[in-house]
């Protein structure tokens, strides 16, 4: 891996969705230590504080900045609705400049109102509850790719990032429409590769499978076998272990690569699917 006293991203402009907490914060940080400015999405300003990892997207936009010695920019948005993604890539670009990378983070299964961490069975899983899901994972990662796309496809140079889950690959009973929008998005993200090699454009997703974020460790019962950190791959992830992979993806190592979908599970799931 590229090391963060180079700073290879100095210059560069980057946009991570779902920024407040978690991966996306994690993803923010990795990028900003690489030198890039950031900016920094959330759905509410205090979506940081909801599992206990922040106060507010603001506080989290200066302390990164702080940290890094980078310029950062707070910017709210529901990305399910074009108008929202508009305003929000224009905010960044005003206060920052240019898209040159596009983490797309933003998604998960907490938007529906079934218990967590699953929403509900194949069955019985309630309509709004699958609107809401596939809303916030498949439509939300197309429209947001599509309105950073087309400025860096004018420029013909970006990398897009998209974070998917191991759960479109292995399914799961009790939350398969989140797999199912999962499977979607990884299929759009190839895609999308696709239709972008043209202009210079490299697109790839990250699946992780569990990671010890706030929101994780706040919404499930967790194995305490699992939360080591060596001496074995069958254990819950950090979240520098998955965020090292946008350092790859993001960064000069990565100007090659395309169209890859990468799981981050310590091969929890290693069969082709």
């Amino acid at each position: 891996m590229a090391s963060h006293d180079t700073k290879t991203l100095a210059g560069k402009v980057t946009l991570v969705t779902g920024a407040g907490r978690g991966l996306g914060r994690a993803f923010a940080e990795k990028l900003a230590a690489m030198g890039a400015d950031v900016a920094i999405h959330g759905m509410r300003e205090n979506g940081p504080a909801e599992y206990g990892e922040g106060t507010t997207l603001t506080a989290v936009a200066q302390e990164i900045g702080k940290q890094y010695g980078v310029r950062t920019q707070r910017v709210l948005g529901d990305l399910t609705k074009g108008d929202d993604i508009a305003r929000v890539v224009a905010e960044a670009e005003k206060a920052l400049g240019p898209i040159d990378i596009l983490v797309h983070n933003a998604g998960g299964d907490i938007a529906a109102a079934g218990g967590k961490p699953n929403p509900n069975d194949a069955v019985t899983i309630k309509e709004e509850d699958v609107r809401a899901v596939l809303d916030r994972n498949l439509l939300a990662t197309i429209l947001t790719c599509q309105a950073v796309a087309r400025g860096m496809m004018e420029r013909r140079r970006g990398r897009i990032v998209t974070i998917g889950s191991v759960a479109a690959f292995k399914g799961r009973t009790n939350s398969s429409i989140y797999a199912v929008a999962k499977a979607g998005m990884t299929h759009y993200t190839r895609c999308l590769a696709d239709q972008l090699r043209p202009y210079d454009i490299a697109v790839n997703c990250i699946a992780p499978g569990d990671t010890r974020t706030g929101r994780f460790l706040g919404t499930r019962a967790v194995d305490e076998k699992r939360m080591v950190e060596d001496g074995t791959l069958d254990r819950i992830a950090t979240v520098d272990e998955v965020a090292r992979v946008v350092e790859f993806f993001a960064g000069p190592q990565g100007a090659f690569v395309s169209g890859q979908v990468l799981r981050v599970d310590g091969g929890g799931q290693c069969w082709p699917g």
